[in-house]
């Protein structure tokens, strides 16, 4: 088994311990089912709605409120109903005192607390409580309480060890606080009109060994229920094996209690999300790719904490792969390195090799986005971006995107945040490392029947998503054979690539001939005005070397991607860095093209994917620093195009 080293958490945000489960995991014969069996059951009413009729819905599956202990140590009191009620559109005020309210409703939300100490803090706050009483209470809220900082490593390195606070780990009020948050879900979800889910993270963690700075690759989950949600969860201090969690899974689900997890943070895993052996080191199977596909359909592929598409050491010849990129571990000064196992890109390409030396994949995920927000309401705003804690959204100054003390210029020693040789951080430099890196980010897109939980989480488990990294960009790829050269401007479009074709998700078994990608987008009307409609495309050659290209398969303003780069010519669109105004060039509110790969190779398994892009527009930072009238930041991105990603489909040669 991995050695779980007894760490520092010093620089630890989140972390995950060790322990043996408390009930075995061990699944019934549910481990049996297939992910394409689950994807494809039928439902129970005999009328199967026309998939021509699914309609683009918008939610956010990774959401923190009081109840998780890092959100409570840092201020907040937000509640799910709070959560629930600003998802629906309704203004709220956060625990730093904004005001804050969403152009429009969601249309799904999962308020998904950290299952270790669920509910402890609110309740060890409470004076009258027994765990008020404990040592441990009066340190964190008593009078002589040490900082919010310092008491949250004191709670995050008994998760990281496995060795809990026994005075405060009270599965009582655990089991309590996750029945509220699930009668929370019940009393907000009105169907047809807001769905909820029931929901949780599984915040495991490993340590970085080779790290001078104490710091621990993100092995994180969230667990949403289809339906019905047991009484009791499953956290890291059952068991921190990914693998553990997905047989309890499991055995829910042979209860008639669907579920799925959904990772997150792959980009700080330290190549251990999607890593070429099991978490305790050994040999990938086809029952372990089985039972992971069936349990994790989608990845999280953008959120407050960075961008997990690709990296741009990863990623050579994509102009567009440094976006949102947050480079250090979660909760640590230390900085991370890019590996094949952190980002989805090369992770579908490891999924590909697997495919074709071993026969199975555990790699053929579907893409989502969701916020992870620690204040109950995610940013996904640019210019009314308020950060992740209550602190981010304090002022400019907090989240380091105006010069200090008043300056109106950066003095070069204060650009950027430095780390103290020794490592040991001072008590705002977590704040001042990680509030810099965040993003105005994300959202889940699926492709539903109808706005239920049923209908949402099956479109899920289909892998019919896409995600966005906060514009409601509505983004939809299918692919065929046999889609006729006229089929964009057929009337029935949608229902002829449903006949003839495979949506986002699925599979195409080789023919012969180049399957044909239709990639369509819409804009986000509130948001800015597209500018180019790509295919990621994903192969291994026959020695097992993995390959990536990308190609521009729509230009704004009609022009026609270059035949030998593969690129659209400038379209115009311009960022004024002084007030944040744009110039739209060519810009355009939809984009559609029908794209057959111009490099395809019959024999080799690849898989593909839509990512649509806006135009430039000002990085949240770079509003920060036009409304204070100075320059921006030297250290963070000052402008970035907002962008889409639909889930890929797949190739395979074999008939």
């Amino acid at each position: 088994m991995k050695y779980l080293a007894q760490v520092s958490l010093a620089a630890l945000l989140l972390a995950a311990g060790c322990k043996a489960p408390q009930e075995s995991p061990t699944a019934p014969e549910a481990s049996a089912t297939t992910p394409e069996t689950l994807a494809t059951t039928a439902p129970a009413d005999p009328a199967t709605p026309d998939p021509a009729s699914r309609v683009a819905l918008f939610g956010d599956l990774h959401v923190h409120t009081g109840q998780s202990f890092d959100a409570f140590i840092s201020s907040v009191r937000a509640t799910p109903d709070d959560a629930y009620r600003f998802a629906k559109g309704e203004k709220i005020t956060t625990d730093g005192g904004l005001d804050i309210q969403l152009s429009g409703p969601l249309d799904f939300l999962a308020v998904t607390d950290h299952g270790e100490y669920m509910g402890i803090m609110p309740v060890m706050a409470t004076p009258g409580s027994d765990l008020s009483k404990t040592t441990f209470a009066k340190s964190v809220f008593g009078p002589d309480a040490v900082n919010p900082a310092q008491s949250f490593q004191n709670v995050g390195m008994t998760i990281v060890t496995g060795e809990e606070i026994e005075e405060i780990y009270d599965r009582d009020v655990i089991d309590t606080a996750w029945h509220r948050a699930i009668e929370a879900a019940e009393r907000h979800y009105k169907p047809g009109e807001f769905t909820t889910f029931a929901g949780y993270e599984f915040t495991a963690m490993t340590p970085v060994a080779e790290s001078k700075i104490p710091a621990a690759a993100n092995l994180h989950r969230n667990v949403i229920f289809r339906g019905k949600a047991p009484d009791r969860l499953f956290s890291t201090l059952d068991s921190p094996n990914p693998e553990d969690l997905w047989a309890w899974m499991d055995a829910r689900r042979s209860e008639g209690l669907d579920v799925m997890s959904i990772p997150h943070n792959s980009n700080a895993s330290n190549g251990e999300m999607f890593a070429s052996e099991t978490y305790e080191g050994g040999e990938l199977t086809a029952d372990y790719a089985v039972t992971r596909m069936r349990n994790e359909p989608v990845i999280e592929i953008t959120q407050i904490k960075g961008t997990s598409e690709t990296h741009p050491s990863l990623s050579p010849n994509d102009e567009w792969a440094n976006f949102e990129l947050y480079e250090t571990f979660i909760g640590s000064a230390a900085k991370s390195s890019p590996h094949i196992g952190d980002y989805a890109r090369t992770a579908l390409a490891r999924g590909l090799g697997l495919a074709d030396t071993k026969g199975f994949n555990p790699y053929k995920f579907g893409f989502i986005g969701s916020s992870d927000t620690h204040i109950g309401a995610g940013p996904f705003i640019e210019e009314k971006f308020w950060g992740k804690f209550p602190a981010d959204g304090a002022s400019p100054e907090a989240r380091h995107s105006i010069p200090p003390g008043g300056a109106k210029t950066w003095d070069a020693t204060e650009a950027e945040a430095s780390v103290p040789a020794d490592g040991v951080m001072q008590p705002n430099m977590r704040r001042l490392l990680a509030a810099s890196q965040y993003s105005a980010s994300g959202l889940a897109g699926v492709w539903a029947d109808e706005n239920t939980r049923e209908a949402i989480f099956d479109a899920i488990r289909r892998k019919e998503t896409f995600g966005t990294s906060g514009p409601r960009l509505k983004a939809r790829m299918f692919a065929s054979f046999d889609f006729e050269d006229g089929i964009l401007s057929d009337p029935d479009l949608v229902a002829s690539a449903y006949e003839t074709g495979v949506p986002q998700g699925g599979t195409l078994a080789g023919t012969g001939a180049a399957p044909k990608i239709l990639a369509w987008a819409m804009r986000d009307p509130d948001s800015y005005p597209l500018q180019r409609l790509q295919v990621v495309k994903v192969w291994t050659d026959a020695e097992g070397g993995a390959h990536e290209a990308v190609y521009d398969a729509a230009c704004s303003g009609g022009t026609l991607p270059d035949p030998s780069t593969h690129r659209c010519p400038d379209n115009g669109a311009s960022v004024n860095l002084t007030d944040c105004s744009t110039e739209d060039g060519t810009g355009v509110g939809e984009m559609k093209a029908l794209w057959t790969d111009p490099d395809f190779d019959p024999a080799r398994r690849s898989a593909y994917y839509v990512r649509v892009l806006e135009n430039p527009s000002c990085r949240w930072s770079s509003w920060d620093a036009a409304r204070n009238g100075t320059p921006p930041n030297p250290d963070m991105p000052k402008t970035i195009q907002e962008r889409a990603w639909t889930s890929p489909v797949w190739y395979n040669p074999e008939g």
